[in-house]
């Protein structure tokens, strides 16, 4: 072993090199390939405290503790040799033979060959690596699992299920992907803190784990769900392991820091591959079940099934998002304008800007067959833009025109659209107080603070606010008072048959005195008769609007009078 020490470390003495190689916890050999023999310098004893000498003399007793390739010193020789530089290193563990723990090892080197390229000997040094193994196996824990609860994350869980999705595909086999939903979670954060939480959600995790089979997968999903893979999962299983979930959730108080919680879950699975080929299909329709579950009755189970109407819908859906987009990127969204009239003179008070989508046809889409859709697919706040842009580019051409614009829920709190409001007022003075903004009823009593900072702002620009379709909802009178709006559009479901029932004559009556009484105007929509008409007037109504005075047109009746939509007929 002379000849190896001196090798290695030219310029030092033999007992200078074993001091050295021992303060690194180091132990040098040469591998006689042909008789398997392993010399060690003496530091060998010192690393291989568990192992018996006679294993690690001979290269093939050896192989017998590596880990996880027992060929893995062999296949390095191989790769080195077939480089032409002769130099390896690499990592292994070897399984102590008298505590069976795992040593790390980092093994470097230099393989001689003979003139036919075969290997026959080995000069090479080893050192024990366990330390920083750990660390690595840690982190790489750390990557891969959730650090709450140490279930797989959410990057791993869906490579997990892309596995099973191959292996099931591969062998014709199924299994059921499931989203387990914690209910109200939100609600024990906001009463207990985020602490608290945490518990819960450390405790339902150890309870589905509990009930998992060997094989199945878990994984945290989101904040509050949990994705599982159950292999070789029927649809009866699916069923059968759901309840066990939700019955070990919900039966028993979960103890915490601050007290016993009581908590339930929601699941929705999906049948893989049978109804999902691929991750995409598997967490969108498992999701989309467990909503819908979380709508009918929380604390309960629903499997994906195929659903035509549902799909024949998403088929349209994406058909109008097309279109939507479309006009608005070649500016086919216009508007329409409808009269709102003073009752008593029948002239034009202002005009309600109404959205239209002209179609390649000709043809204009109107609101009701816009707006819903758009609001479904998160694309009225651009639509809400469009329309803003054009009311105020007619209110600047038109300086003695007063019109009003619908918007949606979601534009009352998008910080664009106040961006956008701002610097148009700024660009075109005097257009502010020309412009009325009818939020719904339904918006107004969603939260009421943020409802009343959009209503005080926009009344320091000096425009007015309208609350359309009052009565719809349940807005009280002395949220109206509060929220300082100037006009009270009537809901036309209680308009249209006054002059026929005796109880919606009284509804629309009582409305329009209360109003009156907070000094806020009153507008009645779907006046359909002349009787009708005269009715409101009497009462005091302060406008009406509908059938009787004209509905919606594209052309501007303020450039020429002749061009007011004529009343409706019948």
């Amino acid at each position: 072993m002379t000849s190896a020490v001196s090798q290695s470390a030219a310029g030092f003495s033999e007992p200078q090199a074993a001091e050295i190689l021992a303060a690194l916890g180091q132990a040098a050999f040469i591998w006689d390939i042909a008789s398997d023999r392993i010399t060690w310098t003496d530091q060998a004893a010192a690393i291989f405290t568990d192992i018996s000498p006679a294993t690690i003399a001979s290269g093939a007793e050896l192989a017998t503790l590596i880990e996880p390739q027992r060929g893995i010193r062999t296949e390095a020789l191989a790769k080195a040799l077939a480089s032409g530089g002769g130099t390896y290193r690499i990592e292994y563990g070897l399984r102590a033979t008298t505590t069976a723990a795992v040593l790390w090892i980092e093994e470097s080197g230099n393989c001689r060959a003979d003139a036919d390229g075969k290997a026959v000997r080995v000069e090479g040094v080893v050192r024990i690596d366990s330390e920083r193994h750990a660390r690595d196996e840690q982190l790489l824990k750390l990557a891969q699992h959730d650090p709450v609860t140490g279930e797989l994350n959410r990057t791993h869980l869906l490579a997990s299920l892309a596995e099973a999705i191959e292996e099931a595909t591969r062998f014709r086999s199924s299994f059921a992907f499931m989203l387990i939903g914690i209910d109200h979670l939100a609600r024990i954060n906001d009463a207990f803190g985020f602490d608290i939480a945490d518990e819960v959600i450390v405790e339902i995790a150890r309870r589905i784990r509990a009930r998992l089979r060997g094989g199945d997968v878990m994984g945290r999903f989101s904040g509050n769900k949990f994705g599982l893979i159950l292999k070789n999962c029927t649809v009866d299983d699916a069923t059968i392991a759901a309840e066990r979930f939700l019955v070990g959730i919900r039966d028993e108080v979960i103890p915490t820091q601050s007290g016993p919680v009581s908590v339930t879950a929601t699941i929705g699975a999906v049948s893989v591959p049978r109804y999902a080929q691929n991750v995409n299909e598997a967490v969108n329709r498992a999701q989309e079940t467990l909503n819908g579950a979380k709508r009918r009755r929380h604390g309960s189970f629903a499997l994906w099934r195929p659903n035509v109407e549902r799909d024949a819908q998403r088929r349209v859906n994406i058909r109008v998002t097309d279109e939507i987009v479309t006009a608005l990127n070649e500016r086919r969204i216009v508007t329409a304008f409808e009269p709102v009239m003073h009752a008593d003179s029948r002239t034009p008070a202002f005009y309600e800007a109404l959205v239209r989508m002209k179609q390649d046809d000709g043809q204009l889409l109107l609101a009701p067959d816009i707006v819903p859709v758009a609001e479904k697919l998160g694309l009225i706040r651009l639509v809400d833009h469009r329309v803003l842009e054009l009311v105020v580019a007619e209110l600047a051409a038109a300086p003695d025109v007063q019109l009003s614009l619908n918007i949606s829920p979601d534009t009352t709190m998008d910080p664009d659209w106040w961006t956008s409001i701002e610097s148009m007022m700024a660009a075109h003075p005097g257009v502010a107080q020309r412009l009325i903004v009818e939020i719904t009823e339904t918006v107004a009593i969603q939260d009421l603070d943020d409802v009343r900072g959009f209503v005080t702002r926009l009344k320091n620009f000096g425009s007015r606010i309208a609350i359309d379709d009052f009565g719809a909802g349940y807005t009280s009178f002395r949220n109206l008072r509060k929220l300082g709006v100037d006009i009270v559009k009537i809901d036309g479901a209680f308009v249209q048959n006054i002059a026929h029932s005796a109880d919606d004559r009284a509804f629309v009556q009582t409305l329009i005195d209360l109003c009156h009484r907070l000094g806020i105007k009153t507008v009645a929509e779907w006046v359909q008769d002349e009787e009708s008409g005269l009715m409101l007037r009497d009462w005091g109504c302060d406008y009406i609007q509908g059938r009787l005075t004209g509905l919606a047109s594209s052309a501007r009746p303020w450039l020429d009078p002749a061009s007011l939509p004529k009343p409706a007929v019948g």
